[in-house]
């Protein structure tokens, strides 16, 4: 994983040894927090935890453990913790019959990253691993039900082309915990392939308890789903993760056909494309507000949309005499949550994540505003979309989704009865034959799903991107749009975004001092110790 430098880590340790502490975006001097703890998804628990990393030198302690998101739906309901995060919400009732519900407790729902469910893989031609496998959607659901048992199956020498793979057992590895991950899965294989699925399962719909059946090996956790794959003793097998984790482990992924017949993975890139067609629930008045609706994001025409994509959700409590929360632990669920759906998302690609489009950071932004419903006391003064650095934000029209814009188009060889290509998967970079576009040239759209720019327009100058070096956030300055609606999304309404925040000088001018200190006393104080140490030792 990636982690702090030495040298980060050693600049943070001058910056609080001279009492200094670096403020979150938008947070106010002199709040107090409180430890909060958390379970339940480990789809999205990589960029939850480096999110929890970046918080923690600002004085906020958020212990996150995972466990699966039907556990921590169980624990938020059970008053345990302080947050759950799901792939999907309650279900009223769970498919082996027991109740999943808050259990009276009030809450709400909000995205904090979107991502692929990716399918590992470990498969060997001699000595020599298989990198570049392609798969269609028919194909996988065969294999995880198992009527596909063998990787020298036609149907997968098929889909890649005539390429023949050896005889050899497929060992599908599932989740043994309640996941959402499993979840997502098994919704697709429901909506595209309910014939296999069902058969299999023996009724219709999801389950996120998946099972376990002729070779299937079962794993808690997607890291050790992960884990015994990437495992000496793992030839053979395939299981299902969130993206991120193949990534990090320098590990291939399957390209998965699409509805417009190209073999993708699920880079931030296709993952964006695919989920211009998600809808999400836009009813305020219902519990469900802001879930995902995901039929149209697995028959995205678009050649570059990767099929199983979708948003992960955090539980957060919204009642006020939840006697669990306090004024501290609400100022910090809000501030960890504010950082983590602006500047945070910036960090979702490298993760092997996508980030949030701008409709959904307002709306979560929303959903936060319920902590200070519930506790006045709570602090939310300065929170202000615009300056999120963001991927996905056109700082000129906040109804465009950037990322997906600039998305490059699959490779040729990328295409079924084409290829397969020879690059390697699973590096987070997108299979393509178009050279690198400058970054502010969207690459062309493809069947007219996500608009591209007009050739024949005049080059439409970027403002100048201003980074605030203690945030990390941008300033790009935003033009206002016509504040048009969509019927089939939620729009961030830019009259309704606050003023730019009044103490980023004051924060700069502390950093600065503090750094301008460490430089000056350091280098003396050290060679002081050296000093000492040589007088102690010339007199013994």
């Amino acid at each position: 994983m990636k982690r702090l430098s030495a040298l980060g880590r050693s600049l943070v340790a001058v910056l609080l040894s001279f009492g200094f502490v670096l403020s979150v975006p938008g947070s106010a001097s002199g709040v107090v927090y409180a430890q909060i703890e958390g379970t339940g998804s480990t789809w999205s628990s990589l960029i939850v935890d480096q999110w929890i990393a970046d918080v923690s030198a600002n004085g906020m302690k958020v212990v996150y453990t995972g466990g699966g998101s039907s556990k921590g739906r169980k624990d938020f309901s059970l008053k345990s913790t302080d947050f759950a995060i799901s792939e999907i919400p309650y279900q009223g009732t769970d498919e082996q019959g027991n109740a999943d519900t808050s259990a009276g407790r009030e809450y709400a729902y909000l995205p904090i990253v979107a991502g692929g469910t990716a399918f590992t893989y470990q498969l060997k031609i001699g000595n020599k691993r298989v990198d570049n496998l392609r798969l269609s959607g028919d194909t996988l659901t065969k294999i995880f039900t198992n009527k596909i048992t063998s990787w020298d199956d036609p149907a997968i020498a098929k889909d890649n082309n005539g390429r023949s793979f050896p005889k050899l057992p497929i060992t599908p590895v599932v989740r043994s915990d309640g996941s959402g991950t499993t979840a997502q899965f098994t919704t697709w294989m429901d909506k595209a392939h309910p014939a296999d699925w069902r058969a299999f399962f023996g009724k219709a719909g999801l389950t996120s308890y998946f099972p376990r059946k002729g070779r299937a090996v079962s794993q808690s956790g997607s890291d050790q789903v992960m884990n015994y794959i990437a495992s000496n003793a793992g030839n053979g097998t395939i299981g299902y993760v969130e993206y991120a984790y193949p990534l990090d482990k320098d590990f291939p992924v399957v390209k998965v056909l699409n509805q417009a017949g190209y073999f993708v993975e699920p880079t931030e890139f296709n993952t964006a494309v695919a989920l211009t067609k998600a809808k999400i629930n836009e009813d305020k008045a219902s519990q469900l507000y802001l879930t995902q609706i995901l039929d149209g994001v697995y028959t995205n025409p678009d050649p570059r949309a990767y099929p199983i994509s979708s948003y992960s959700y955090m539980v957060i409590p919204t009642g006020a005499t939840d006697t669990r929360m306090s004024t501290a632990k609400r100022q910090t669920l809000a501030d960890f949550m504010f950082y983590s759906l602006c500047s945070g998302q910036s960090k979702a690609g490298a993760y092997g994540y996508s980030p949030l489009p701008v409709n959904l950071v307002q709306a979560g932004f929303e959903q936060l505003a319920k902590l200070k419903v519930a506790d006045p006391a709570v602090e939310l003064s300065n929170r202000d979309v615009k300056s999120c650095n963001n991927p996905t934000f056109d700082g000129k029209n906040l109804r465009k989704n950037l990322l997906a814009e600039k998305a490059p188009q699959p490779a040729a060889c990328d295409k079924a009865g084409a290829g397969p290509c020879g690059t390697k998967t699973g590096t987070g970079q997108p299979s393509t034959d178009q050279p690198a576009a400058p970054a502010d040239e969207a690459a062309p759209a493809a069947g007219g799903e996500v608009p591209a720019a007009d050739p024949g327009a005049a080059p439409v100058e970027a403002a100048p991107a201003v980074v605030d070096p203690v945030t990390g956030e941008s300033t790009v300055p935003v033009a206002s749009t016509t504040g048009e609606t969509s019927t089939e999304a939620i729009y961030a309404n830019p009259t309704e975004l606050s003023a730019d925040r009044p103490g980023d000088a004051k924060a700069f001018s502390l950093l600065a001092v503090a750094l301008l200190i460490g430089l000056v006393v350091l280098p003396g104080v050290y060679a002081g110790s050296l000093r000492r140490r040589s007088v102690s030792r010339g007199a013994k």
